[in-house]
């Protein structure tokens, strides 16, 4: 097998100059000949999600530009937002994207939509996600969600619902009171993976709205069963995010001005992710794009070039 082509970035890192920012992703381009096993193993070597990118559409799929595969060390993904996000990135950088003004991209997760906004002080890469559905989570739950976390209803914010969100994979949103305690959470993986089977979901997502006029909310993601405790910025909770406040009236329906979710500060890798709503004719709402900041890094260190 031809070794493929590795690219290490972070994404979504809150400064391009800042080292310890955003979410760490290795994209493998010419990923064709590779087996399962052998991404998940490279997925378990790095750490983190991987993205891999294949050559042309898949059969079910006829109309995509390229096909992506994500792994995380535990298990392959159905898409990642920001493994995505650094890979058209990358190969916008290498000049590989199709000259056309969007490119379709096949996932296990269907057909995602990215285009690339090539300004003067950096290129930024959106990539699309489907109108997201918002549902509330019972009481019983809640109390075991919040003992997960080590608080409770005291902790959460008043007016609020904990509740499941989905675009591409279903996160729970979890409303607390403030930044304080968003930063005192701690948790143990086992409790998070049991709760999240039992409440269909991929990981908790607890956050605070800190500034809802300027539409700024903090946050932090315990995944069910990456093979990692915390991940520092999730472009799919994101997203997910944006309906569930959407659905609460706390989030207008304006496509020109972004939800800032700013993840990673306790961990010490400040990230911010961008959402913006996709309109269809009208003001209805149809999905929205995810976007950020992309850094090279070698060996965990900014990349000078």
């Amino acid at each position: 097998m031809k070794p493929p082509n590795a690219h290490h970035l972070s994404v979504f890192p809150y400064s391009l100059d800042a080292k310890n920012g955003g979410n760490p992703t290795t994209i493998f381009l010419d990923a064709d000949e590779m087996s399962s096993e052998q991404m998940q193993s490279l997925a378990k070597e790095s750490g983190h999600e991987c993205g891999f990118v294949l050559s042309g559409p898949t059969g079910d799929q006829p109309r995509a530009d390229l096909t992506m595969r994500y792994w995380v060390p535990n298990h392959e993904m159905e898409m990642c937002g920001h493994a995505t996000v650094g890979a058209i990135w990358v190969m916008d950088q290498l000049g590989l994207l199709p000259p056309t003004e969007g490119i379709s991209i096949s996932t296990i997760s269907g057909i995602v939509e990215a285009r690339v906004d090539r300004g003067e002080l950096e290129t930024r890469v959106f990539v699309s996600q489907p109108k997201g559905s918002v549902e509330d989570i019972n009481d019983t739950l809640v109390l075991e969600i919040l003992s997960c976390l080590g608080i409770t209803e005291d902790d959460l914010a008043p007016g609020f619902k904990v509740q499941n969100a989905r675009t591409s994979r279903t996160k729970t949103l979890v409303p607390l009171k403030s930044r304080d305690v968003l930063d005192k959470l701690k948790v143990e993986p086992t409790p998070i993976r049991d709760i999240c089977e039992k409440i269909n979901s991929t990981g908790l997502y607890p956050y605070a709205v800190i500034a809802a006029e300027d539409q700024i909310v903090e946050a932090r993601q315990f995944p069910k069963s990456a093979g990692y405790p915390e991940d520092p910025a999730t472009g799919i909770a994101a997203a997910a995010l944006s309906f569930g406040l959407l659905k609460n009236g706390l989030l207008p329906i304006e496509p020109t001005k972004p939800l800032v979710v700013r993840q990673g500060l306790c961990m010490g890798k400040p990230s911010e992710i961008q959402v913006q709503f996709r309109l269809q004719e009208g003001s209805d709402v149809k999905g929205c794009w995810i976007s950020g900041k992309v850094r090279r890094v070698i060996d965990g260190h900014k990349d000078a070039e």
